[in-house]
């Protein structure tokens, strides 16, 4: 937080940060727990690749995404990829990150995330969604987000509803049947505005 060059989104416990390489090891640590490669299988890649990935795509993107947003806001298909920081310590977590899921119906913009078993419960999660959504909605063009969870995943369920998006339906990806979101920007203000009262 410290280094003026890193964007962070602020939230209560946690903050939103862009990848940086020092974030290699714990972030290759977390991809191996079974508890979130049981959820997101392509994840635990080998820490050669998690390297190649974060240095020529990730962090690459990130900067391409933010550059964008600097100079009006229409994001098109880029994508942003947030790790999940905990103020109280300053460790890696977990991650929130938004892009397009081509699976599904237009607009097609994800909000995705992953916790670490030893940080799961604590509404974590909850705030970095909320933040990240927070996020591109008043910084981008945005005006829907959709998310999916597998509907054995009643964690990842729970925070996503909690969120304020709608359950639209049930849907199936390669053989998994996930339950379908969606949050669109007029219904986000309408929440917002209504907590203020």
């Amino acid at each position: 937080m410290s280094d003026k060059n890193i964007f962070t989104i602020e939230c209560k416990n946690v903050y939103l940060r862009e990848y940086t390489l020092d974030d290699l090891n714990q972030f290759h640590s977390l991809t191996w727990q079974p508890e979130i490669h049981e959820y997101l299988p392509g994840w635990n890649v080998s820490k050669e690749q998690r390297e190649d990935w974060l240095t020529n795509y990730e962090i690459p993107g990130n900067k391409q995404f933010l550059n964008t947003v600097s100079e009006g806001g229409v994001i098109g298909e880029l994508r942003l990829r947030l790790g999940i920081i905990l103020k109280a310590s300053g460790d890696f977590i977990g991650w929130c990150c938004t892009g397009i899921k081509q699976e599904l119906p237009a607009p097609n913009r994800e909000i995705m995330f992953a916790i670490s078993k030893d940080h799961r419960g604590k509404g974590y999660t909850t705030q970095a969604t909320e933040g990240l959504a927070k996020y591109l909605f008043e910084n981008t063009n945005v005006e829907m987000l959709n998310a999916i969870a597998l509907l054995r995943n009643v964690p990842s369920n729970r925070v996503i509803q909690k969120c304020g998006f709608n359950f639209q339906s049930v849907i199936e990806l390669e053989d998994e049947r996930y339950n379908y979101y969606k949050l669109g920007k007029s219904e986000w203000e309408a929440k917002c505005f209504s907590s203020l009262k």
